[in-house]
């Protein structure tokens, strides 16, 4: 077939089509008609004309704005000018209106209090080893071997050690008795120091016993030679002080004539070295008049004493003890203990250990336990061992004399392993006391109960408040907490969250129902609750 006939075909083919579905063909980027040889128009075929300069068409087309006169004299029209005003008074008055609001919103505001000042013993427990070897045991090293227990009194989060009295003594023989030397039996003053040192890097402070005559029969000598004896305390203070001591301690004060005339004299002392040192006395008595009278005036003096050591172990008379002494004492800061040295099991039933652990915790002031608290370790002798002061059972080899099958589970070693052992309760309390506002230095309000039950409440200002319920009696019963009396900062809401109960097997962060509150038998219970403005 011939070229010319194959066009005439396509032509024909084209012309058949329905106008809409013809194609148009396409060249370089523009429309052009499609022609056949002889130059005639096919039907169906259009002719466009494109632009010859495209550019030309596009620079037609540009907008090029404003220019600087035609933009100032539109902006200088009384239209804009008024919108601008307009606008300006609109930011101006709404920025006035935010800072309004934030004024009344800060005067409004309920004011946060001011945190009182607070020294370390304020801030956590106080831990006293009276008998240096045993406390480290059968195997008791002096100061040597009591480096090597810093760690687990770092995990007992306690504030400060009261040591000893480890000084050189002769029995009943003042001139015999030196302060300042350490007994050989102990160790030697490097001995001390390398002590002291590591105790301070693990921010543990340390407390030395100054008591003068402690293997005699008189804590201070005879009435006849108390001027010698103060002069050598005062110069022994002095002494240990520049040694790097923390604070001191004195024993048996009701046995000294003068007492708090001699007390007021060493804290100053102390307190002209450091307003950061220490002083604790203890005295034996648990007449709240003569425990005043041996506090005075004293500033930032701890008394350890028997006061709450009474026979009467009920919830009612425990509350009474509790708010008279800080009724008496002014709400000075206190220290909470059952005795000046003795422990706690000297006291204190078994089935009432962990009550007791809650409510020395939770009281407003320093808590101060006797080594072997935290396992409940019994000042009745094991066999083999000293009566008056028994070995900490760090483990089975502590006791190596004793049988029975409870025996074990009084060491550190096993109690250190059982999340629900006292010792357990005791790390719980003493690091939930170190890290919350309102157990540090919060307000103490007592509520009424039943004679069996002791709750008080500890708040401080808008932080999480605390209530605790203690439960003394053998029986178990409901709460029924009273808020008569309470102050209108102080309120109790509906619903409380467990934070632990001395007793196994409640379900920790429960919400409980205060209408409907029910304690087991010594059962002691930690609650707490948020502040609502």
């Amino acid at each position: 077939m011939s070229q010319d006939t194959e066009v005439d075909l396509k032509e024909v083919e084209l012309n058949e089509l329905e106008p809409e579905k013809q194609p148009m063909n396409a060249a370089s980027g523009a429309a052009m008609a499609v022609v056949v040889a002889g130059g005639a128009e096919k039907n169906g075929l259009v002719k466009i004309k494109v632009a010859d300069d495209e550019a030309e068409a596009a620079a037609a087309a540009k907008f090029t704005g404003l220019s600087k006169e035609e933009l100032l004299k539109v902006a200088g029209s009384p239209g804009w000018v008024r919108t601008r005003w307009a606008l300006l008074v609109l930011f101006w008055l709404g920025w006035l209106g935010m800072l309004a609001g934030a004024v009344v919103i800060i005067v409004r505001a309920p004011r946060c209090r001011e945190l009182p000042a607070q020294s370390w013993w304020h801030k956590g427990a106080l831990y006293r080893i009276g008998d240096l070897q045993a406390f480290q045991g059968p195997r008791a090293g002096g100061l040597v071997g009591l480096k090597g227990h810093l760690d687990y009194l770092s995990t007992l989060k306690v504030k400060g050690f009261v040591l000893g009295p480890i000084h050189r003594n002769q029995k009943d023989d003042l001139s015999g008795t030196n302060l300042e030397q350490i007994d050989p039996t102990f160790g030697s003053k490097e001995d001390f120091d390398n002590l002291l040192q590591s105790a301070k890097k693990k921010s543990i402070r340390v407390i030395l016993d100054l008591t003068p005559n402690y293997k005699g029969q008189d804590s201070w000598f005879l009435p006849t030679e108390i001027d010698a004896v103060a002069a050598k305390m005062k110069f022994a203070l002095s002494f240990w002080l520049r040694a790097g001591v923390d604070g001191f301690q004195v024993r048996n004060v009701e046995n000294l004539t003068d007492a708090s005339l001699y007390l007021a004299e060493w804290q100053n002392v102390t307190k002209s070295f450091s307003e950061d040192r220490l002083l604790i006395a203890g005295t034996e008595s648990s007449d709240l008049q003569q425990i005043l009278s041996l506090l005075g005036s004293t500033k930032d003096l701890l008394l350890t004493s028997s006061y709450l050591s009474s026979p009467d172990i009920t919830g009612r008379h425990t509350e009474f003890l509790v708010t008279q002494y800080l009724n008496a004492t002014d709400n000075r800061w206190c220290s909470w203990s059952l005795s000046q040295a003795g422990f706690l099991t000297s006291f204190v039933p078994a089935h009432l250990l962990r009550l007791y652990q809650l409510l020395l915790f939770t009281l407003p002031g320093t808590p101060v336990f006797s080594y072997g608290d935290e396992i409940g370790l019994e000042a009745a002798a094991l066999p083999g061992q000293p009566a008056q002061a028994p070995f900490m059972l760090w483990d089975e080899s502590s006791f190596p004399n004793a049988s029975g099958p409870g025996s074990s589970n009084m060491s550190v070693k096993s109690q250190n392993e059982d999340p629900r052992s006292l010792l357990s309760l005791f790390r719980r309390l003493s690091d939930q006391r170190g890290k919350e506002r309102s157990l540090l230095h919060g307000d103490f309000h007592a509520l009424s109960s039943g004679p069996d039950i002791f709750a008080y409440i500890r708040q401080w200002d808008q932080n999480e408040r605390f209530l605790i319920v203690l439960n003394f009696g053998d029986v178990g019963q409901p709460a029924k907490l009273g808020v008569s009396g309470l102050p209108a900062t102080a309120s109790l809401p509906a619903k409380v969250s467990l934070l632990l109960s001395t007793h196994l097997g409640h379900e920790e962060d429960a919400s409980l129902e205060l209408e409907h509150l029910n304690l087991e038998p010594h059962e002691g219970l930690l609650l707490r609750f948020p502040y609502v403005a």
